[in-house]
């Protein structure tokens, strides 16, 4: 079978995923979420789905899409306009997130590392440190990325072993991180080290580094199942001076910093997963369009619609939290972790029930369902394995449990 319409064809693109903007969804959008979505949608019809087969294909960097993100002023959607941002709302970045993601997996994931990155020097950087290194990441002049897994220690990051020595005029960081996004490109990077193995948490401090400084190198990327179009490098530190002035924060303060950043993280792995599972859907109906023609089989409609509920379901929780977190600043890990765990999980469930439909057609890598599948299963794994994400809201259900 040939290659996908929704590959090659920008105005059948937009029609294939218009016939999921459900109303009950649409009523929770304001009319400037509501632009964002049709802006973002439209990109990504032009200029980042027609190379998302390629990049996969390739392992190519999906720099070129990323541009065209950048171009159109949606990088920037949740920072001040005074830094080259648009201002907009927590939901409206889940909305572009979705659509991204529907066109491919990969330039999403460079995508939010973009935001990532920023969003901890906006919120506890000095203006002067916001002001240098925000404007970049926006415009996709530099690449960002968010230093916090190590070899030891990915879920368990106050056990991290990167250490940050005090000296006179900053500190001195020494140590590897591993497994992150845009690594190897990385012009700011938002490092977590510890200023004392022995007090944990309360020793984690966040620093800005820029990629440029002396003892700052990278490993070669890692070899992956899916989201070739985006690089996962490991990253070296080795007696990286780090002025005073590049502290997130306080001292010590890093784990707050860091579960703030984790919030943001997130909802851009949630709003992933939605469109993954749309992705998913689009690309078996256009596929079985061609197979049956207008008339589909019962069997086939039937599960269409099963994973037409599910993705409302997905969509109408992702847009709840985010409004949360735009209405009140933050929330609960339980309540972030429903949210990322059901919505991730729905990115890789929908994914293989789209592969199954399709039968025999399911692997074909033309049609790019099975680029769905493969690029869904680590959006379980990283920003909190899922398994963490279930035991954050058990360890609320038996408190909650143990007050009753």
């Amino acid at each position: 079978m040939e290659r996908s319409a929704l590959d090659t064809d920008p105005e059948a693109y937009k029609a294939v995923h218009g016939l999921l903007d459900e109303p009950s969804a649409d009523a929770l959008l304001t009319g400037r979420e509501l632009e964002v979505r049709t802006l973002t949608r439209d990109v990504v019809a032009r200029e980042v789905a027609p190379r998302a087969a390629t990049l996969d294909e390739t392992r190519g960097f999906a720099g070129e899409s990323v541009q065209a993100l950048a171009r159109a002023g949606l990088v920037g959607l949740i920072f001040p306009r005074r830094l080259g941002g648009t201002g907009d709302t927590h939901v409206a970045y889940a909305v572009a997130m979705e659509e991204i993601t529907a066109g491919c997996a990969a330039t999403s994931l460079v995508f939010m590392t973009q935001m990532h990155a920023g969003h901890p020097i906006l919120t506890e950087g000095s203006d002067a440190l916001a002001e240098r290194y925000i404007p970049g990441l926006l415009d996709g002049s530099v690449y960002g990325s968010l230093g916090i897994t190590e070899p030891n220690a990915g879920s368990d990051v106050a056990s991290l072993q990167t250490t940050a020595r005090k000296t006179g005029d900053g500190y001195v960081v020494n140590g590897s991180k591993t497994f992150i996004t845009t690594g190897d490109k990385a012009g700011v990077i938002v490092c977590f080290a510890t200023v004392d193995r022995s007090r944990g948490r309360e020793g984690v401090t966040a620093f800005v580094i820029d990629g440029s400084w002396p003892g700052v190198s990278r490993g070669q990327p890692f070899d992956k199942l899916g989201m070739h179009g985006s690089t996962t490098a490991e990253l070296f530190f080795d007696d990286v001076h780090v002025p005073e002035d590049h502290l997130l924060g306080e001292e010590g303060k890093g784990w707050g910093v860091m579960l703030s950043s984790v919030v943001k993280s997130r909802i851009s792995a949630a709003a992933q997963g939605v469109g993954l599972a749309r992705a998913a859907y689009a690309r078996t109906l256009s596929a079985l369009s061609r197979i049956y023609g207008r008339r589909l089989p019962d069997d086939v409609t039937f599960a269409l619609a099963d994973l037409r509920g599910q993705i409302l379901q997905g969509r109408l929780l992702l847009v709840a939290m985010a409004r949360q977190v735009d209405e009140h600043g933050a929330v609960s890990p339980d309540q972030i972790g429903i949210m990322k765990q059901v919505c991730t999980d729905l990115g890789f469930r929908a994914s293989v029930e789209a592969a199954r439909i399709l039968g025999p057609f399911g692997d074909l890598k033309a049609l790019g369902v099975e680029r769905c599948l493969r690029d869904a299963k680590v959006t379980q794994i990283y920003d909190g394995t899922n398994e963490i994400q279930r035991l954050l809201i058990g360890r609320a259900t038996t408190r909650a449990q143990e007050s009753l």
